[in-house]
């Protein structure tokens, strides 16, 4: 997924949901189009939100000192 897909489902939901004016039997077309266009919307949220989580970079570093006991540092970097 990403946001081709995302973009993909939110340009046919909105298509659906305001241009088209055929009926279907049973199938409603313009609330199809809204969910493909929420469900698009929400592809593209989730992608965003993910990519930024994982940008950075995250170093540790471990120190001895002359009594025997260890400092742990961690150290993250954001892009």
């Amino acid at each position: 997924m990403g946001y081709g897909l995302g973009a993909f489902l939110l340009v046919v939901g909105l298509a659906l949901a305001l241009a088209v004016q055929d009926t279907v039997s049973g199938v409603d077309l313009t609330m199809i189009g809204w969910i493909m266009a929420l469900v698009g919307l929400a592809v593209i949220v989730l992608t965003a939100v993910t990519w930024n989580r994982s940008r950075g970079v995250r170093s540790t570093a471990t120190t001895m000192h002359a009594d025997g006991t260890q400092t742990v540092s961690e150290r993250r970097t954001e892009y």
